[in-house]
């Protein structure tokens, strides 16, 4: 691990977004994106259950098919449900930028994005903030099970981003343990940004280093 008076050159830097580049998503917007879906199909679930499949962030395939509903479309809708409920969310002023972002500016080399949200909600979160053409690449989820099952920490989107900016020399930039496991499993280096939200969290693998914004990271990495 590089000492904090010795950065490490990267020719490449990938950010996830939500918690590092936006302010994470009011959860209570997704749980009601879950009720919704369901509701599209004419069944109601329990709020409680809703609340479970966002914490825990998984896809509620059995409770689909418990309740005669075809897995694929079901997400389909889910994932076009919670994107809706976002955009609108950020409109309404949710979501804001973080003040430290501008430091990103100053980063040299290509910059790419790599999110668990879904793609659209990614698009128009970069549009909304007009900082889409700072990233080289930009991979949200896809809206189908098989792109549920890539999110990190599976590195596929990672790894295509940096297919994108043709390198394998780069550093990942997350807030959560699955960002430094994706970053772990591409085979490249991480840093955790520690930010308010995240500040007690205790994680079960190391990063290649911490940092507390990314005003820290940019003079980390010598901009």
């Amino acid at each position: 691990m590089p000492e904090p008076g010795h950065p490490r050159a990267y020719e490449a830097v990938v950010f996830d977004m939500d918690g590092v580049i936006v302010e994470p998503t009011d959860r209570a917007v997704l749980v009601d994106s879950v009720v919704e879906t369901f509701a599209a199909f004419g069944v109601e679930i329990d709020r409680a259950f809703a609340e479970r499949t966002v914490a825990e962030d998984f896809v509620p395939v059995e409770a689909a098919r418990e309740h005669g509903l075809d897995p694929e479309p079901f997400w389909h809708q889910r994932e076009l449900t919670a994107s809706l409920a976002q955009q609108a969310h950020v409109c309404a002023g949710g979501k804001p930028l973080y003040d430290d972002v501008t430091a990103v500016r100053d980063l040299g080399g290509p910059l790419a994005l790599v999110s668990n949200n879904q793609h659209a909600t990614v698009e128009y979160l970069l549009a909304h903030h007009a900082i889409a053409d700072r990233f080289e690449s930009v991979r949200g989820r896809a809206p189908t099970l098989v792109g549920a099952a890539r999110r990190k920490p599976e590195p596929d989107y990672v790894e295509a981003a940096l297919a994108d900016l043709g390198t394998d020399d780069a550093l990942y930039v997350g807030d959560s343990e699955k960002d430094v496991v994706a970053a772990q499993r591409a085979g490249i280096d991480s840093a955790f940004c520690r930010r308010a939200h995240v500040a007690d969290a205790d994680l079960s693998t190391e990063p290649t280093f911490e940092v507390p914004d990314l005003r820290a990271l940019a003079d980390r990495l010598g901009a």
